[in-house]
Formats: structure tokens, sequence, C-alpha cells
């Protein structure tokens, strides 16, 4: 598969993976202000299975990334690539640290009187800030940094560095107070990725009609 085409597919599988993931885990668990940590136990099963899902969506985003980085080449600069790729792998080391401890909450919840301890309380704060803190912070610096790389280097179009910087600062403003910001940066990696496929798909109709043969001459009648 070529680098264009192998950077979309990585960023949709990224985007729907963890668009599922985000949308089970903000239905179970409630606020952090009046959390009681009831879903660790009665919404196990769901929390489980979007804590699995964490892990396909990280290793899709990190080929997502080294495909992009491949593909802008020597036309890479040395300053926002630093940027671009750092804040990328720490998005998603830091999605994973708070995986895990949610993970944790939910096995330790089986234990009597752990959901009404301080314990519970530390571990659900340290969940709840790894996510909308810090790796939505490192989220908007991504969306800053590679949206000032396709306005440099034109590898898609310009209009979604526009949509990047917008929602990019959205991001970074409002992730710890409205959790519905976490759904911005997935939604804006797969509108990259679309429009990536559906700029291959444009320019490759004019190739293919270009390489088709031309009609042989008719045969003079006898």
């Amino acid at each position: 598969m070529k680098t264009p085409r192998a950077a979309a597919f990585a960023g949709i599988v990224f985007a729907v993976v963890i668009l599922v993931a985000f949308a089970i885990l903000l239905q179970a668990i409630q606020p952090r202000a009046g959390d009681t940590g009831a879903w660790a136990r009665d919404k196990a099963s769901a929390v489980n299975f979007a804590l699995q899902l964490i892990p396909v969506a990280g290793v899709a985003f990190l080929w997502f990334i080294g495909v992009l980085r491949d593909r802008l080449g020597p036309d890479e600069d040395k300053l926002f690539a630093t940027v671009f790729l750092g804040s990328g792998v720490l998005f998603v080391g830091l999605l994973f640290v708070a995986a895990a401890a949610t993970s944790a909450i939910v096995f330790a919840a089986q234990e009597p009187g752990f959901l009404a301890g301080a314990t519970f309380r530390l571990a659900r704060s340290l969940a709840f800030d790894l996510t909308s803190v810090y790796a939505m912070k490192m989220a908007s610096v991504f969306m800053f940094t590679a949206s000032s790389l396709i306005v440099r280097t034109g590898f898609t179009s310009r209009w979604t560095a526009a949509l990047g910087y917008g929602l990019g600062l959205l991001v970074l403003l409002f992730s710890q107070s409205a959790p519905l910001t976490l759904f911005l940066f997935p939604l804006w990696v797969l509108t990259v990725s679309l429009t990536i496929l559906w700029e291959q798909w444009r320019d490759a109709e004019p190739r293919a009609a270009a390489r088709e043969p031309a009609s042989p001459p008719l045969a003079p009648e006898a």
C-alpha cells in the first residue's frame, strides 16, 4: 500500500476505534464531581471492552504518525517534526497509562470498601487528569504542529489545517471542563484521513485515463 493511502487507513482505524472507546467510557463513567465508582462494578464489562480498544487505537495512531513522516520526507522541518513526533508519542503514552489506571480501578472495585476509600478517589483523579488534562493537551499540540506542516508542505488540503487550529484551541482550553472535547481530536484525524483518501482517488483518475492506450487507427477500405 502506498504511503498516503496507508496513512489515511491508519488514521481512520485510530479515529473509529478511539471514538467507540471514548463513547463507551463517557456513557459508563460519571463526571468526577459526583463519581461514586458504581460503574466499576455495574458496568465493568463495558468499561473493560473500551479499555481493550485503546491499545489498538494507539498502535494505529503511531502508524499514522510514521507514515505521515515518511510522506513528508525531505520537506519535513526539524523543529515542527520534533514537536509533531513528541506530542504524538506522549499522547499515546499518557492514554495508555490512564487506561491502565482505569483498569486497576475496575479490578480493585471487587474488594469491599474500596470505592468508599481514598484510594479510589486517588486512582480516579489520576485517570481523569491523565486523559482530560495531559493526554488531550498533547493532542492539541499535535493538531497545531500537524496543521503547521500541512500549511508549509501542502501534503493535503489546507482547510484541514484551519480546522486543526480551531479544534486544537478548543481542546487546549476546555478539555478538562468539557468531556465532549475528547471527540474533537479523533474527529479531526478522521477528517484529514478521509481528505487524503479523496485526493488520492481524485488524482488517480486522470493518471489512469492518461495510461489508457489510444484506439488503433481504422484499416483503409479495400
